[in-house]
């Protein structure tokens, strides 16, 4: 009799998985209806230190950002090879491999964009950013629900991530896009709150997501924090200074941990 057991569960378990994904799309839904469109502007372009230096349009914007490449592509390579991280289960793979990738693109896209800042050139920041945001997030679905309802979170990410800047390329629509900024932002803490690690030394992702939001707010507070260090650096140059602490924090972790709970794959 437990072949029937075991088949209602896993029947059990598709529907509720069914019904987190209609009303994921019906929330969806629900936030575009409710809120109007948010147009391009182009004040968002405008960084509160904008200065050049050598000849270098807004220097310190564009070498903040190669920290990144420092970081990304020494942990891909590690990653790539497979004998140095605690990595147990092949989407954690694919989740890191996107992550750290999509670190060391963010270096080129986001140095591309402050060199000339407009409409254009802002998509190959947000792509490699975006990237790794949907990576993280979706790593931690794998880490700590299930491996299949992560990858198909990561792959429903990504398809977000092309679809909200399709959006905002098509029909000057910022929606999508401030959305995928939020949703990590809720859902990394909430994950990391509510269920168990699969590994040791979880407490490297709590530091991580601390310089993450940390990273956030910087940009939203760009021009003051600019003015409150007396006009050295600006919030959005901290920002990416942050954002290149956190590779360097789960990469510590990834060195360090051992699995503390056995999970199938």
């Amino acid at each position: 009799m437990r072949w029937p057991w075991d088949k209602l569960q896993q029947l059990q378990r598709r529907e509720n998985r069914g019904r987190v994904w209609a009303a994921a799309i019906l929330l969806w839904l629900l936030l575009m209806l409710a809120t109007p469109r948010i147009p391009r502007t182009p004040s968002l372009h405008l960084f509160a230190d904008m200065r050049n230096f050598l000849g270098v349009p807004n220097t310190l914007n564009v070498l903040t950002s190669f920290p990144l490449l420092l970081v990304g592509v020494p942990a891909l390579v590690l990653c790539l090879s497979g004998c140095c991280f605690g990595i147990s289960m092949r989407g954690e793979i694919w989740g890191w491999v996107l992550f750290y990738a999509g670190t060391a693109a963010a270096a080129f896209g986001s140095a591309y964009y402050h060199l000339k800042p407009d409409d254009d050139s802002v998509v190959w920041d947000k792509l490699p950013t975006m990237t790794s945001a949907a990576s993280l997030l979706s790593i931690l679905v794998i880490e700590r629900i299930d491996e299949r309802i992560g990858m198909a979170c990561l792959f429903s990410l990504m398809t977000f991530v092309l679809v909200s800047i399709g959006c905002e390329r098509t029909f000057n629509d910022l929606r999508l896009c401030m959305m995928f900024h939020i949703v990590p932002c809720i859902a990394i803490p909430a994950l990391l709150f509510l269920f168990p690690p699969k590994y040791t030394h979880s407490r490297f992702w709590i530091c991580a997501t601390g310089f993450y939001l940390l990273a956030r707010f910087l940009s939203v507070a760009d021009k003051k924090v600019y003015s409150s260090s007396h006009y050295i650096i600006s919030g959005h140059a901290l920002e990416h200074l942050c954002l290149a602490v956190v590779p360097i924090i789960l990469t510590l972790m990834l060195w360090l941990r051992n699995i503390k709970i056995a999970r199938d794959s």
